[in-house]
């Protein structure tokens, strides 16, 4: 079960003008569940996203990149669970174009305005057939409230859907930003495992939608980590589909601020209930590392601790065997990193616990405080590298027994 979160109820989910999701069940992996989702989009939508660095990267990122760099023009974007399409060469490229074309052909317009995306088991070729088969049932199934429909369609291995909105006053205009993200392991950023796609119904410029998705998904989705797998097939997309009727913003105008920070809520919603959701996790870890020289310094201190399977497993125990946290401090890659000025708190507030300081163990530490924070749901750590002024938070979880048992079981 998810770490304290549940899938908002579809009443919660606004629809976003000029955008109609339909779901069906095309047998991409597995029979009998809906594992097809098509997103139709307004004539003059725009798109703009970010994906995977992982260098064997998917037939379908491939081809979204291509079309992406005609223009941002969108009409559709198709997304099939099950297959990643991933490993797959020639063949996968020519499944991932033959798909975007045949969503062209239903909806009339350019196959280049079709964003294909694929997530499942890598190395296996996708069913083109079934999903092409599958098509017309989405078409008949597309209607502006279909968020949760959608956000379950996209699934894996994920135990519960996740999705968000978000409502914000522009010029007279009232705007809508909903999103939905899947993922739950091969998590880590740059990007992970993991599908999001944000729409709203803002007009921006293409340079504008670019920057912002940027920004969301530094604020968000790479600022997660599962299990420090960098996967095939990440991606996240932003779509304005322009039907609020505003003027197109532009990146410092008035309003985009305001629609700035609307997307990156709704972002760091689905990547926390990503983590939250992560395979077989019980705990829900905050990393704030503070006083480094950069936010990049700060961040590899953060990362080196969330993607520590040692200091993992010891969160899902609830040992306070605390030196770990040190050693992956120490070996973040600081070179010039005085041991002796770092300071790392367990918990937050009143309730929070100081662990190390002055090179070694604090003082006044006990390991039964230590214990009692480590067993709670929700847990912060926080480093002090007392060396600069800038911060960095990552978000992780603890590594359980289920986590293996998830992996070892996933083709099965």
């Amino acid at each position: 079960m998810a770490v304290n979160y549940a899938t908002p109820a579809p009443d919660q989910l606004f629809a976003v003008p000029g955008v109609r999701l339909g779901t069906a069940a095309a047998a991409i992996r597995k029979k009998d569940r809906r594992d097809l989702t098509l997103i139709e989009l307004a004539p003059g939508s725009r798109a703009a996203g970010v994906f995977t660095q992982n260098r064997f990267c998917a037939a379908p990122v491939q081809v979204c990149r291509e079309h992406l760099a005609e223009g941002g023009a969108v009409r559709a974007l198709i997304i099939n669970t099950g297959i990643a399409n991933a490993g797959t060469g020639a063949e996968g490229l020519r499944a991932a174009r033959e798909t975007s074309a045949a969503v062209a052909d239903l909806l009339g317009c350019r196959s280049g305005e079709v964003l294909p995306f694929s997530t499942g088991v890598i190395l296996e070729p996708l069913p083109l057939e079934r999903l092409i088969a599958g098509l017309p049932d989405c078409v008949a199934d597309l209607a502006a409230d279909h968020w949760h429909a959608a956000a379950h369609a996209i699934m894996t291995t994920d135990t519960l859907a996740k999705a968000a909105s978000r409502r914000v006053a522009l010029g007279g205009h009232t705007i809508t930003v909903t999103g939905m993200s899947k993922g739950a392991g091969m998590i880590r950023p740059n990007m992970a495992t993991m599908l999001g796609f944000i729409a709203t119904d803002a007009a921006l410029t293409q340079p504008a939608l670019q920057q912002l998705v940027g920004d969301a998904a530094a604020a968000s989705f790479n600022c997660i980590s599962v299990d420090g797998d960098t996967s095939t097939n990440d991606s996240f997309v932003l779509v304005s589909s322009g039907a609020a009727g505003n003027a197109p913003l532009e990146v410092g105008s008035a309003g985009y601020a305001a629609l700035r920070d609307a997307v990156i809520d709704v972002a760091r919603q689905l990547a926390q209930a990503i983590v939250r959701d992560g395979e077989g996790a019980t705990k829900f870890i905050s990393i704030e590392v503070a006083g480094g020289h950069s936010a990049d310094e700060c961040r590899a201190v953060a990362y080196a601790i969330a993607h520590s399977p040692l200091v993992k497993t010891a969160f899902f125990a609830s040992d306070p065997n605390l030196g770990r946290i040190l050693a992956a401090i120490g070996y973040a890659g600081i070179a010039d990193l005085a041991v002796d000025r770092l300071r790392v708190w367990l918990g937050t507030g009143s309730d929070s616990v100081l662990v190390a300081e002055h090179g070694g163990r604090a003082a006044g530490y006990r390991e039964e405080d230590g214990a009692r924070i480590m067993r709670a749901a929700e847990i912060d750590i926080r480093v002090d590298l007392a060396r600069g002024a800038a911060r960095a938070t990552v978000w992780t979880c603890d590594l359980s027994y289920e986590y293996v048992k998830i992996n070892a079981d996933y083709r099965s």
